[in-house]
């Protein structure tokens, strides 16, 4: 599915069944929170520490889908194309670090 499409699509929900969407500031608090659940989920279940009983059932994919969805509002809501912005970031990211990873010697 393109970025596009994932833009209308959630759009397309907003209008269906959100009423509206919440304003910028809600929707960073939501990212950050969503970000959040992210970070439990990895630093339990890949990191260091234990995971407890009830977190062994979280679903990364659902909550990596949720910090998907709050971008795309804050993109939509800012009148941000994201699929040209991430093309944009990919060219500058490929122009910059062609090079650098690959003569890295940590990564060796």
């Amino acid at each position: 599915m393109s970025l596009k499409l994932i833009q209308e699509q959630v759009d397309q929900w907003i209008q269906d069944y959100g009423v509206r969407y919440f304003n910028e500031l809600t929707n960073m608090a939501q990212l950050t929170e969503e970000v959040g659940e992210v970070a439990r989920i990895i630093s339990r279940r890949y990191g260091e520490q234990s995971e407890k009983e009830s977190d062994k059932n979280k679903d990364l994919g659902a909550e990596l889908a949720d910090v998907i969805f709050v971008v795309t509002c804050l993109a939509n809501q800012t009148g941000i194309n994201l699929e040209e912005a991430f093309q944009n970031q990919m060219n500058k990211k490929t122009k910059r670090d062609k090079d650098r990873h690959k003569n890295n010697e940590k990564l060796v």
